[in-house]
């Protein structure tokens, strides 16, 4: 029942059916109040520039749209560097440094699926949780780091950063924001970013399929994808047809009980899983479970010089 819900509501937000416009255009007067705010907000901001070159890694849809795989892409590329992010699903509160430098510091609880993830993929950057991003901020700048990117810091108003915009590879047919529609800011919002990079136009996304450290050419038969990650779907087109899938909630924090009755349900079945959920997942010690590795492939790079350029001004002698 709740994978169905997660699944209806995700239609709801971006592809709706006729019931769904319905409810969708009820909503309106919501959406009216809810833009308004986000209006009055920017409106109201006063920037602060922390005097340290801040790259944000966002979008304006809810959910998922590559910001994970693109801040490990573009930060990977620079020293002393510093990932900032909410920790959204973390069973702590205020500011945490997950790893310094490449050390990790904290565990998932603490950290958060994404954050565990960035610190495994980038071992030479600093990782700190916190809903205060300004508090992180100076923070980073605490430890020595000298490039800050923010994860999902397009809201973000009174900092003075350079915004990234991810556009998905489809584009939702619901251009309503919240609650009619999936938008958290106005579409033509898309118009404030620095630069605005659409998957399938500016990059690719490459999957390769490990299991034990070796990468797999041939995938059995009986796959069940397994995740709790932002729109699920959209990862079956990495996988072949047939396959069956266990969705749960963003950022949800698997149990052992919850585990056991899936490999009940699916006996004879291999798992698949995204390297953001298998941060939670790896505790169990499963069996044969099998990583999806993605990895973001530029297909015109030219626009990324824009950050290098971004980056210079504050970093040239």
């Amino acid at each position: 029942m709740n994978q169905k819900f997660f699944l209806w509501v995700e239609e709801y937000l971006f592809f709706p059916n006729f019931f769904q416009r319905i409810i969708s255009f009820i909503l309106l007067p919501l959406t009216f109040i809810y833009m308004l705010i986000i209006a009055f907000k920017r409106a109201s901001a006063k920037t602060i520039d922390f005097g340290i070159p801040i790259i944000s890694i966002g979008n304006i849809i809810v959910g998922g749209s590559g910001k994970t795989p693109m801040t490990i892409e573009l930060a990977g590329k620079y020293d002393d560097v510093a990932v900032i992010l909410r920790g959204y699903g973390r069973e702590s509160k205020g500011l945490f440094v997950v790893s310094n430098r490449g050390k990790i510091l904290e565990d998932v609880k603490t950290s958060g699926d994404e954050a565990m993830l960035l610190s495994n993929s980038l071992p030479n950057a600093t990782v700190i949780v916190s809903e205060d991003r300004k508090k992180a901020i100076l923070k980073a700048k605490e430890l020595g780091c000298k490039i800050v990117f923010l994860d999902d810091g397009f809201s973000k108003y009174d900092i003075k950063k350079f915004d990234v915009l991810i556009r998905p590879k489809e584009e939702p047919t619901n251009i309503f924001c919240l609650p009619s529609g999936g938008y958290r800011e106005p579409k033509m919002a898309y118009s404030f970013a620095d630069l605005e990079i659409k998957e399938g136009v500016n990059f690719k996304r490459v999957v390769t399929f490990v299991r034990d450290g070796a990468i797999l050419n041939v995938l059995p038969l009986k796959l069940l994808f397994l995740t709790a990650i932002s729109k699920p779907k959209r990862v079956l087109e990495f996988l072949p047809k047939g396959t069956k899938m266990e969705a749960f909630e963003d950022h949800h924090d698997f149990t052992l009980e919850e585990l056991n009755t899936i490999k009940d349900k699916y006996e004879g079945y291999t798992i698949v899983t995204t390297s953001k959920d298998f941060v939670k997942l790896e505790k169990f010690n499963m069996e044969d479970i099998i990583l999806m590795d993605l990895k973001l492939e530029f297909i015109n790079s030219a626009n990324f010089k824009l950050i290098d350029e971004y980056i210079n001004q504050y970093l040239k002698p």
